[in-house]
């Protein structure tokens, strides 16, 4: 990601702290990678949970846009920080809406927001993984959101052998399971994905 790019996330930031509605659009459409990442990794942490992750980003996406004077802080990392505030709260919402139960679980609730957290720094590790150079060192874009930009690009089995092996860190053994793959085949897959993944970064 290079400065011009930074600046822009930074002018965004300001016109949609000011107001402008467009700038607030166009600001949380540059997270939608982001979220639709985390959704898709807690609901496949959550196996039970039936209803459609695409869900709660569309609701997040929607509270945020609705209510971005709530919004108080002035960087990406505090914007990502209330972005995964609120995915949390829809997920929870959707899930007692599955459940078929409306009682509030308050510490499943900051479970919930724990694990989107740790979800979050799991896609920075795995931008450090891969950008090793002083030049990728020095971006001042949340890498978490790279990788998961990065992540949306790729064909579907790159996207999920990466998830499953280098973001949840399950054994190779389970990630074939799941894929319905030889142990070998998934190998020799997630080390091309991991190279389809660092040129898309780069």
């Amino acid at each position: 990601m290079n400065q011009s790019t930074t600046n822009d996330i930074s002018q965004l930031l300001a016109l949609a702290r000011s107001g402008d509605p467009i700038a607030i659009g166009q600001l949380l459409g540059e997270y939608r990678g982001y979220l639709s990442v985390l959704a898709r990794l807690q609901a496949d942490r959550r196996l039970q949970a039936k209803f459609d992750a695409s869900d709660a980003v569309q609701e997040t996406l929607l509270h945020a846009h609705c209510h971005f004077d709530q919004f108080h802080g002035n960087s990406e990392r505090e914007l990502l920080a209330w972005l995964r505030r609120i995915l949390s709260n829809e997920f929870t919402t959707l899930m007692r809406r599955y459940a078929g139960t409306q009682r509030r679980d308050i510490g499943r609730e900051e479970d919930l927001r724990a694990e989107f957290d740790r979800s979050s720094q799991s896609l920075t590790q795995v931008a450090v993984s891969q950008l090793s150079s002083p030049s990728h060192a020095a971006i001042r874009r949340e890498q978490g959101v790279l990788v998961a930009n990065a992540l949306e690009q790729l064909r579907k089995d790159y996207r999920e052998v990466i998830v499953l092996r280098s973001v949840l860190g399950l054994p190779v053994a389970e990630v074939a399971r799941r894929m319905a793959r030889s142990p070998g085949n998934v190998e020799q897959l997630w080390l091309r994905a991991l190279v389809s993944l660092r040129r898309t970064l780069e």
